[in-house]
């Protein structure tokens, strides 16, 4: 079992009094703002209004020549006129200038800096020995045993802590809950904080082309607080395997779902990532390597993704594994359905998935029989709309029903969810029966995202039913769920060394 730093030193503190560089970062308590503005709309105005945001209510410092003051704090000529090294400095510059401010932050003895812009240089044709501007930063950092977010990133959001270190106007606050978020890519860390789905965060971080500070040392950190029960990687490239596999392995042994979207398994998503970041993309197999051996939960897609967080989520807050069945062959999920077509495609669709469904038994299908309509068949996937009548008591019934059958190990009712116009709220009520009588998952499927009615998919997220958005990204987050209910006590490998380049070519 790998050791974290932050479990051998309770309160954040080091052997030495300070806090390790990765908590100093994220719990920073003093940030310089290097191009913080106080025009309009501008990123540096952002930039220190969302610091500004911060519960921790740490010490902020302004940096730029123009400006006396602003928004009420003094701000400073430059880095070396603080009053002391700051634990974070966010680096709000262009390109040209990140070398030097980057450099005069080390010298302060800062403990950590946010780059977030892409530190691109043209190449210097007439030295062609030199390092790029991106090894240089690195080099800066490392030298100083300072942390680097980015470059090329968002920042991040410590909801628990309370730190705010972003360039971008987001939620306030940010969505709190069981995920610890790192992800390369900005776009996806924005999207993610302003899903306004049922799961929220202990960390969110954006990181970017990883210059110095990579997934691994995010995920530790995430790993040693105790809200964290979900790790949501959105990642392009395998950097530190050796620590990636460490954490994973951690990650595992405290019974944790990974769940992983990966970019740049084909030639053409390969050449992509080699552009955005100047990273070599990590190859499907090597991707598929640590899922194997991990217990990862890969997703194809940002809507699957999604839909398996708020599952994930959702389980885990109320109480991980309670109530959940065996793995014995046979089990699987029920679907109890409106629209004899919808549940055919529900069963076309779990079949391409490979998402089972349970083999109900004798008596729960006579107890379903008992409150059909004549015509209808008990059976699992499950049709019960015949006159239309007592629409909440038999559709919770019969979910309530379906859950209390030993082999069904999740349950789902599978209509549109879109708005009903005649006010009807026979089936969020239904749904709501149904999961006051039952611990095992039971969700709403729904078919087509954009028809969900938001005010009852609100509903009952906030009572605790996920509403998954669509059939399929809803059945694949099912079978997610099904594994990690599955799964037995875990044996993994101890954190070995490993070749990155082999990783690449796995």
């Amino acid at each position: 079992m790998t050791t974290s730093i932050y479990s051998e030193h309770p309160a954040g503190a080091s052997a030495a009094g300070r806090q390790p560089s990765v908590q100093a970062m994220l719990e920073a308590r003093s940030v310089a703002v290097v191009g913080a503005s106080q025009r309009d709309g501008s990123f540096g105005a952002r930039m220190l209004a969302e610091v500004a945001k911060s519960a921790a209510r740490p010490a902020i410092y302004p940096v730029n020549p123009r400006y006396d003051n602003i928004a009420g704090l003094r701000c400073y000529p430059a880095l070396a006129d603080l009053p002391g090294p700051a634990d974070l400095v966010l680096l709000g510059v262009p390109d040209r200038a990140l070398e030097d401010q980057l450099a005069l932050a080390a010298g302060q003895g800062s403990r950590s800096a946010v780059i977030f812009g892409n530190a691109y240089e043209e190449p210097d044709l007439a030295s062609p020995g030199r390092p790029g501007l991106r090894e240089r930063l690195a080099e800066i950092a490392r030298s100083a045993g300072m942390e680097l977010c980015g470059a090329g990133c968002m920042g991040f959001a410590n909801p628990g802590y309370g730190l705010r270190a972003m360039g971008y106007v987001e939620p306030d606050p940010i969505p709190a809950g069981p995920v610890a978020l790192v992800t390369h890519s900005g776009s996806v860390f924005s999207a993610l904080l302003r899903t306004r789905r049922a799961f929220g965060f202990t960390l969110a971080v954006s990181s970017g082309q990883e210059l110095v500070t990579a997934a691994p040392s995010y995920l530790d950190y995430a790993l040693g607080l105790p809200e964290t029960k979900v790790l949501a990687l959105v990642m392009e490239a395998i950097r530190q395997p050796d620590r990636l596999r460490a954490v994973l392995e951690r990650a595992a042994a405290r019974d944790l779902p990974v769940v992983l979207l990966t970019a740049g398994h084909t030639a053409g998503g390969q050449a992509m990532v080699a552009a955005h970041s100047g990273a070599l993309a990590g190859s499907d197999g090597g991707w598929e390597a640590l899922s194997r051996t991990y217990g990862l939960h890969r997703v194809e897609d940002l809507a699957e993704l999604a839909d398996t967080l708020e599952l994930f989520s959702l389980r885990t807050g109320r109480g991980g594994r309670a109530g959940t069945a065996s793995a014995a062959p046979g089990h699987g999920i029920a679907t109890v359905h409106d629209s004899g077509l919808e549940r055919a495609h529900a069963a076309d669709v779990a079949d391409t998935l490979g998402v089972p469904f349970a083999r109900i038994s004798d008596a729960t299908k006579a107890r379903l029989g008992e409150l059909l309509d004549p015509g209808l068949q008990p059976a699992n996937p499950l049709d019960v709309w015949g006159t239309g009548s007592g629409t909440r008591e038999l559709f919770g019934q019969c979910l309530s029903i379906l859950a209390d059958d030993e082999s069904v190990d999740a349950v789902a009712l599978a209509v549109d969810l879109v708005t009903e116009l005649d006010g009807d709220t026979a089936y969020q009520l239904a749904v709501l029966d149904a999961a006051a009588s039952t611990a095992k998952p039971l969700v709403v499927l729904a078919n087509i995202p954009g028809g969900v009615d938001r005010e009852t998919a609100a509903l009952l997220r906030g009572r605790g039913v996920p509403v998954l958005d669509s059939m399929r990204t809803g059945m694949v987050a099912l079978r997610h769920l099904l594994a990690w209910q599955a799964r037995g006590p875990r044996t993994v490998p101890a954190a070995r060394s490993a070749d990155p380049a082999r990783l690449a070519r796995a």
